[in-house]
This record gives C-alpha cells, sequence and structure tokens, in this order.
C-alpha cells in the first residue's frame, strides 16, 4: 500500500467510525428530535455524491467509507421521517 492509499485508508475510517457512536446511539434510543431534517438530508446526499466520486475514480478507500456512512445516514435518515 502506498502513502496515498494509507492516508485515505486512515481517513475512511476515522471520518466513519466517528459517525457510528452517534448512529448507535439513535438506534437505540429512536430519538431524532435533536437530528435537523434539512441537515440531515444535505449530508446523506453529500454521502450518495463522494460514494459516486469514489465509484468513478475506483477509489476503494472512498466506496468503502462512504458505502457505510450512506446505510447508516440512510437508516437514520428514514428514522427522522418516521418518527419526528
Amino acid at each position: 500500500m502506498n502513502l496515498t492509499d494509507l492516508i485515505g485508508t486512515l481517513a475512511a475510517l476515522l471520518t466513519t467510525f466517528s459517525f457510528l457512536p452517534q448512529a448507535i446511539k439513535t438506534f437505540r434510543t429512536k430519538d431524532v428530535s435533536g437530528i435537523s431534517l434539512s441537515m440531515y438530508g444535505c449530508f446523506t446526499v453529500g454521502v450518495a455524491l463522494w460514494l459516486a466520486y469514489g465509484i468513478l475514480l475506483m477509489a476503494w478507500p472512498i466506496i468503502v467509507a462512504n458505502a457505510t456512512t450512506l446505510s447508516l445516514a440512510l437508516s437514520i435518515f428514514v428514522m427522522k421521517l418516521r418518527y419526528h
């Protein structure tokens, strides 16, 4: 693994795993009152675009991190719509 891939992989791991505690808390409590629907909508679309960008570049750190984050973000977004 070259330095560029190492940096990308570390960045992907850190940003994805930093999102995980909030996702777990939201799944457990179903409390979405502190989540802005418009912010989360923008965030989810942004993650989807990062995923598309990674796919176009065939950059696996970007693809894996954003596919993981997108699945969590979509789940929370759906919960926000359902439990608002």
